[in-house]
């Protein structure tokens, strides 16, 4: 037997390791950072029981062979290595160990130059991300490409194959992480459930042109509901979805969406076309664009346009409450400019109002800004006295001939002086309120012109003072608060409604000096607004436990502006009284009430109770429960719970007292299989006011493939607060 000069080092390696085994333990290759650098030029390191050189540039190694080079390792019962070809041959119980890929088999011929060869009867799992199978053979076309013949592919744990994919030929590209099967069959549970001739598949969560995975699911009123989208990735800063739909009882909706950016440009743009829907026996369309560019470092122009064929395209098409309710789409263009001292904006907007043939009343249009230019500014004198600006032309204009239209052109420039410290605040303000109205010559005042002086004091205190409860610290304060605005009177009853209406009245409505929102009314006003808010705070975490707080304004003079001239004005001399209690009560409790109640007739005109029960991932429950006098009172129960081993249960009743009908109910079922979870979802949903639509979601997901069925997520998201899908949970420590 003769030793080559090259495995100098492999000798001494072994005579160390024999010698006093405890003292040298060699490292995998793959836990040395620098040894992947030196690629193919790299030495071999071998160890084995037994190592021959019979033949020069052969060597031999049989017993426990340990080979590793360059960020590789091999591990087999018997190993040639020719020096010549620097090519490897092993057999029995062979293991090649890579960065990305750990793959075992019968035998092994590897080339090291370029890292093609082939093994047989191979196993293999990634090393970077969940992914294993087996074939009759794997072919090493270089480091990180792939083929496999007879091959399955799974995301499931060893000893798991609840689903595999299952391919005639499989190639594997590490580069662009992606696996192209052909005459490929998806078997789930022992059962082939779906095949194809041809089928490409993500191995990480990166971006790839592909078909993605079909939803399928059934709505009343649209009947069986196919989407096949089609994903292309056409750069990395800019891609397009297809998705073709097929809904039965009205045809073939296609549908597509472009996203970019470019520079300093970006945009969302989608359209949906249906031809000669048959349940409606029209052709219905949406166009959804958004589009953005960013000037400079302080302006930004845009656009939004929405538009669709018809009032009931989203409740037809649709399973989101938040978009079956839709009442306007916006249409503008805009150009805003944001400075340290000042900003400007010019916008041009208008609207599409979507009406609810059900529904006894017609929703009202608005007003279209043709166009609009706001003009702001701020300044901080040296006395800490700031000025500030606000400004506005805009010129009004209505699709029904009837209403007035005209423009309207305000500023109000005021003066505060804050002062601050550290147990309180008083802020005093004073401005002037300037509105010119040039209205069309058929208005019976033409021109009309309103000043008007506003005059507020803002002032608050803060107390606190530590306390302790069972052992643990808190701190509470008490922080009361009074706010006092005059506005005297002007007459503006021949001022047209453009854009103009009564605030809701709420805790923030409380402190501010016009109760309208919009420029066309200004509220006459000798008022105080008093107000305390008590905080409880756990000292240790910062955590807000509880927070109560109580308000009301008083009025010192009768009111005289109203929204329209024939609304009646306020009878008392004082709000309803607002409370409003909220708060982290524990670790899995929070609650948030609001209460607003007449204090003349002690009645209750509107009530919000709400609690949230979260001790933990998969397990919610939130109750809530509305009431607005005359008008609203519904309750809401959701929530997410597990009902077994893996299993999950999901449930929303959104029940409305005052109309006797269900807004909205849910029932969900949920199990997660480890590596796959599969989704029931019933959901009926009110899309007008005499009519409701059901829906049924069934949704497999395989993890790192991809989803099959009806997506409901979107819709368990959206009507269960705090809903987890259940593969998310399994993850969570």
């Amino acid at each position: 037997m003769s030793t080559l000069p090259g495995f100098a080092l492999v000798v001494l390696l072994l005579s160390a390791g024999s010698a006093g085994a405890e003292s040298l333990v060699l490292k995998r290759d793959a836990e040395l950072s620098d040894a992947a650098v030196a690629g193919p030029e790299a030495p071999l390191f071998l160890m084995a029981d037994c190592i021959e050189s019979s033949t020069p540039g052969i060597v031999e190694a049989s017993g426990r062979v340990e080979a590793r080079q360059a960020g590789q390792n091999f591990f087999a019962d018997w190993l040639l290595y020719d020096t010549t070809l620097n090519e490897v041959q092993a057999r029995g119980q062979v293991r090649l160990e890579q960065p990305v890929l750990w793959v075992g088999g019968d035998s092994l011929r590897l080339n090291l130059n370029d890292y093609s060869g082939e093994l047989t009867q191979p196993v293999y799992r990634f090393t970077t991300q969940p992914g294993r199978g087996a074939a009759n053979r794997i072919d090493f076309l270089d480091k990180t490409h792939y083929a496999l013949q007879d091959a399955t592919y799974t995301t499931c744990p060893v000893d798991n194959d609840d689903w595999f994919l299952k391919v005639r030929d499989l190639d594997i590209d590490k580069t662009r992480n992606v696996g192209t099967a052909h005459n490929a069959s998806l078997h789930f549970l022992g059962v082939p459930i779906l095949y194809t001739p041809w089928m490409n598949f993500p191995l990480d969560d990166a971006r790839k042109t592909g078909m993605l995975a079909p939803t399928i699911g059934t709505t009343e009123r649209s009947g069986f509901d196919i989407l096949v989208p089609y994903y292309l990735n056409l750069a990395p800063n800019y891609d397009a979805t297809l998705y073709p739909r097929l809904l039965s009882s009205r045809g073939v909706q296609l549908g597509g969406e472009f996203r970019y950016l470019l520079g300093e440009t970006r945009g969302v743009n989608r359209l949906e076309y249906l031809p000669d829907d048959r349940e409606a026996d029209r052709s219905r369309w949406s166009v959804a664009l958004n589009n953005s560019y960013q000037l400079n470092a302080n302006t930004q122009a845009g656009m939004l346009f929405n538009r669709v064929s018809d009032d009931d395209y989203f409740r037809d098409l649709s399973n989101l409450i938040s978009i079956t309710s839709v009442s306007h789409l916006n249409r503008e263009a805009w150009v805003v400019t944001q400075h340290a001292n000042w900003n400007a904006e010019l916008r041009v907007q208008s609207f599409q109002t979507l009406q609810d043939s059900t529904a006894e009343e017609s929703i009202v249009e608005p007003y279209a800004r043709l166009p609009q230019v706001r003009l702001g500014t701020t300044q901080t004198l040296d006395n800490g006295l700031e000025f500030k600006l606000e400004s506005e032309a805009t010129r009004f204009a209505h699709p029904d001939s009837t209403n007035p239209e005209g423009t309207r052109v305000l500023a109000y420039p005021t003066l505060r002086l804050p002062l601050t410290n550290s147990f309180g605040f008083l802020t005093p303000q004073i401005g002037w309120h300037s509105t010119y109205y040039a209205l069309d010559d058929d208005a019976a005042e033409p021109r009309i012109t309103r000043n008007l002086p506003i005059f507020s004091l803002d002032s608050g205190v803060y107390f606190d003072r530590p306390f302790s409860v069972a052992g643990q610290s808190y701190e509470q304060t008490l922080e009361p608060r009074a706010y006092y605005v005059y506005a005297p009177y002007r007459n503006q009853d021949d001022i047209p409604i453009f854009d103009t209406a009564l605030q809701d009245f709420s805790y923030a409505q409380m402190f501010t000096e016009n109760q309208f929102i919009g420029g066309d009314r200004i509220n006459d006003a000798n008022q105080l607004t008093l107000a305390v808010t008590s905080r409880f705070i756990e000292e240790a975490s910062g955590l807000e436990r509880l927070q109560v707080t109580l308000g009301q304004r008083y009025y010192f003079s009768t009111q005289k502006v109203t929204l329209e001239p024939d609304d009646p004005v306020r009878a008392s001399n004082a709000t309803d009284l607002l409370a409003d209690v909220s708060g982290q009560i524990t670790r899995d409790w929070r609650i948030s009430t609001a209460w607003q109640f007449d204090t003349q007739n002690g009645t209750t005109i509107r009530q919000n109770l709400g609690a949230s029960y979260r001790p933990g991932p998969g397990r919610v429950l939130n109750f809530g429960y509305r009431f607005t006098d005359q008008t609203t009172e519904q309750i809401d129960l959701s929530g997410q719970w597990p009902l077994g081993r893996r299993w999950y249960g999901m449930f929303r009743y959104n029940y409305s007292f005052q109309d006797d009908k269900l807004v909205e109910g849910l029932a969900g079922l949920e199990y997660n299989g480890g590596c796959w979870a599969i989704r029931a979802v019933l959901q009926r949903l009110a899309t007008k006011e005499e009519q409701s639509t059901d829906a049924l979601f069934f949704q497999l997901e395989l993890n790192g493939m991809g989803r099959l069925g009806a997506n409901p997520l979107d819709v368990l998201k959206q009507s269960v607060p705090g809903y987890r899908p259940s593969n998310e949970i399994i993850q969570t420590p």
